[in-house]
């Protein structure tokens, strides 16, 4: 191999040859699930057996959460107008960004670098949550339009707790929490991002993977609504809410 090459430690292919972190393909399709070797592509070692249950959990979480989120409705959209299945995926993708799917990158980010700092967690997170205000600043993460407590969220918590994954950041994470609504007098619960930000860091992830977990586990979920589109509704139909007040100019003329 010459010195120009490209250089990866992901997947090494020949005649023959498929290693995936030097376990061959086949053998990984004998022994290991999908997640198992998810988390080795990303990770570089397979996991543990707790790592696994884990990280199977969180894939889970995000696999879908109805017609309304921007990705499921671009993606309805796109296979509506009569892309196929493969475009239709990619605008759901596109659909994704800092607004939705972005807060477990955002959180996980801010989670990792203030468990970093000195003090207990409780005072830490007073202080993130002071300064945030201060600065007019939202924490990504917390409050969610529809549930008043996230079912995913309690399960995670319950899980990470149980197979010993609770550490600084989930600890600072639920202290953040109680001091928003001491801050704010309204209770502005971990949501799905949240808890997925906090466990996937006291896991060791880094926080760039963010918006990668919500992909995988989204992707899933809108191929399903795209199949269902495509199979059971007329195209080009409405989608979404279609209700437009026209605020411009008055009519003239040129």
């Amino acid at each position: 191999m010459t010195e120009s090459a490209w250089k990866t430690s992901i997947t090494n292919i020949g005649p023959g040859k498929i290693e995936i972190r030097g376990y061959p393909i086949d053998q990984l399709m004998e022994k290991k699930s999908f997640a198992e070797t998810i988390f080795l592509v990303l990770k570089g070692e397979l996991p543990t057996e707790a790592e696994s249950e884990m990280f199977e959990a969180i894939l889970i979480s995000s696999v879908d959460h109805g017609i309304s989120p921007p990705s499921v409705l671009g993606a309805r959209n796109s296979i509506s107008a009569g892309n196929p299945l493969n475009a239709a995926v990619a605008a759901g993708v596109l659909s994704i960004g800092d607004i939705h799917g972005g807060a477990i990158e955002q959180a996980a980010k801010i989670m990792q670098e203030w468990a970093k700092k000195d003090g207990a967690s409780k005072d830490l997170a007073q202080q993130l949550v002071d300064d945030f205000s201060s600065k007019k600043r939202r924490m990504p993460g917390f409050g969610h339009r529809l549930h008043k407590t996230d079912p995913r969220t309690l399960k995670l918590f319950e899980k990470a707790a149980r197979l010993d994954f609770t550490g600084r950041h989930i600890e600072l994470c639920k202290e953040i929490e109680a001091a928003l609504e001491a801050k704010t007098g309204r209770r502005l619960p971990i949501n799905v991002d949240g808890a997925i930000a906090a466990v996937i860091s006291d896991m060791g992830f880094d926080y760039r993977l963010g918006k990668g977990f919500f992909i995988l586990s989204r992707t899933a979920g809108m191929i399903a609504h795209i199949f269902e589109e495509w199979t059971t509704q007329r195209p080009m139909r409405k989608l979404g809410d279609t209700n437009c007040e026209y605020v411009g100019p008055d009519s003239r003329g040129v």
